[in-house]
């Protein structure tokens, strides 16, 4: 048997690589639209850090790395679920 290694991605705020579980996922889901933890489409990946997800430009680079413009309601969802990620500390996708 062989021992898989862990999926790695990049954090959009401090361009960091990290375990893809350890990870808050943001998708653009071609058929759902924003989506956390799930969805098929283009990602970003953001680290539980708090520098990283308080950052004042937070909202520029997701839509830089999701390609579409976000709503201003999007942030009070964005921090409601970045506070709960924050509490479980192992959540995975």
């Amino acid at each position: 048997m062989t021992q898989q290694n862990p999926v790695m991605r990049l954090c959009i705020s401090c361009r960091k690589t990290y375990d893809r579980n350890n990870l808050l996922k943001i998708t653009n889901d071609h058929k759902h639209g924003i989506m956390f933890f799930k969805g098929m489409g283009r990602s970003a990946y953001i680290c539980k850090s708090k520098k990283c997800y308080s950052d004042s430009k937070i909202k520029k680079k997701l839509q830089k790395a999701l390609k579409i413009f976000l709503k201003p309601e999007f942030i009070e969802i964005f921090e409601k679920e970045i506070t709960s990620f924050n509490d479980y500390p192992n959540k995975g996708i």
